[in-house]
C-alpha cells in the first residue's frame, strides 16, 4: 500500500530529513522511477547555520544510498527571521513549537520553488497514523488507542498551507486513503510498537521499520524520532531570544499584553512571535462567546482539543 500511495502522490521533490518517514518515501521513489525521472527528482534539506543539526548527516546518508540528488540549504539567522512573518501569517499562530518546526519546512519549500519545483513530498501523518510519538507508544495499549483515535481526528499539517502560500502543492503519501485505512482499521496495535533485536528500547512505527528494514540503512530503520526543530537546529531559538531580549523589556511587555490584549505570554521567544502575529493579524479574540476559549490567549478552541493552536497553551 505504501508503494501505491507514493506512486499516486508522486511529486518532483521531497523535503528529506533522513528520518524514517521521508527515508521510506525516498526509498520507494528511487525504486519506481526510471533513470531519467530519478535524475530529475530532488531532495531538499534545510538546517540552521552553526546549530546542531542531526538531520544533515542522516539525509546525506539516505540521498547517497538511493542515489537521489540532494540540495542542502544552511539558512542563517537573518533568513530565518525574514521567514517568520510569512509562517505566522499563513498558520495564524504564535505557538513557539509550531513555528520552530514550520519555519524550517517553509524555507525548505522556498528553496524547492527557487529550483523550479512545484509538487513537494513530505513524511507528514506517519507519526499520527502509526504511533510514532513517544507519548503514545509508551502508554498502556488502552490509552494509546484512545490517543491514536484523537490524533486521527485532529491531525493537520503546516506543510499543506505553507506550500499553497508559495504556489506549490504538498504531496503527503501517508495521508493516502489506503494508508489511512490500513493504519486505522487493518493493523493490530501490537504491530505498531516493538523492540529492536538485542535492545530494550521501545519504538513506535514498528511495522514500518520492519517492512522497510531490508531497503533502508540500519541507522535509518532504527533512528529515534527527531522533531523537525531538533533535526534542523531551530531548537536553539528559545535560547537565542532569551539572551537577545532584556528581562526588563519582557516583563514590561508581558504585563502590557496581558492587560491590553488578554494574552498571557510564557517566555521571550513567544513574545517575539506574538509581536509579529499582532502586527499582521491583530490581537486574538474570542469570536464565539458560546464556545470554549483558550485561557492564555482568548482564541476559540474546539471542545475536543487539549491545546490551543493559536498560542500553543497546553493542557487546556
Amino acid at each position: 500500500m505504501i508503494f501505491e500511495a507514493v506512486r499516486e502522490t508522486l511529486g518532483d521533490s521531497i523535503l528529506l530529513s533522513g528520518g524514517l518517514d521521508t527515508s521510506i518515501i525516498t526509498a520507494v521513489v528511487s525504486s519506481i522511477l526510471g533513470a531519467d525521472e530519478k535524475e530529475n527528482f530532488r531532495a531538499f534539506t534545510v538546517v540552521l547555520e552553526d546549530a546542531p543539526s542531526p538531520d544533515l548527516g542522516y539525509s546525506e546518508l539516505v540521498s547517497k544510498h538511493f542515489q537521489i540528488r540532494q540540495k542542502v540549504h544552511a539558512m542563517n539567522f537573518q533568513e530565518l527571521e525574514e521567514a517568520l512573518p510569512d509562517v505566522i501569517r499563513v498558520l495564524r499562530t504564535f505557538d513557539p513549537m509550531e513555528i520552530r518546526n514550520s519555519v524550517a519546512v517553509y524555507v525548505g519549500m522556498k528553496q524547492a520553488k527557487f529550483d523550479g519545483r512545484s509538487k513537494i513530498m513530505t513524511g507528514d501523518a506517519s507519526d499520527e497514523l502509526f504511533a510514532g510519538y513517544s507519548f503514545v507508544f509508551r502508554q498502556t495499549e488502552e490509552k494509546a488507542r484512545e490517543s491514536l483515535l484523537h490524533l486521527w481526528e485532529v491531525m493537520h499539517f503546516s506543510s499543506i498551507p505553507l506550500a499553497a502560500s508559495l504556489g506549490m502543492e504538498a504531496r503527503l503519501p501517508f495521508l493516502h486513503p489506503g494508508v489511512k485505512e490500513l493504519a486505522s482499521s487493518s493493523i493490530d496495535y501490537a504491530f505498531l510498537t516493538g523492540k529492536r533485536k538485542d535492545s530494550d528500547e521501545l519504538f513506535g512505527k514498528y511495522i514500518l521499520r520492519r517492512a522497510f528494514e531490508d531497503m533502508l540503512p540500519p541507522e535509518i530503520t532504527w533512528r529515534t524520532k527527531t522533531p523537525i526543530e531538533h533535526g534542523s537546529g531551530t531548537t536553539v531559538l528559545p535560547k537565542w531570544y532569551s539572551e537577545s531580549i532584556r528581562d526588563s523589556e519582557f516583563v514590561a511587555k508581558k504585563e502590557m499584553y496581558l492587560e491590553n490584549d488578554g494574552v498571557r505570554l510564557r517566555d521571550k521567544e513567544q513574545l517575539k512571535y506574538y509581536e509579529i502575529y499582532r502586527s499582521i493579524l491583530g490581537p486574538p479574540v474570542t469570536k464565539d462567546k458560546n464556545r470554549r476559549a483558550c485561557p492564555a490567549c482568548t482564541s476559540n478552541v474546539p471542545d475536543s482539543s487539549t491545546f490551543c493552536t493559536t498560542c500553543g497553551e497546553y493542557p487546556i
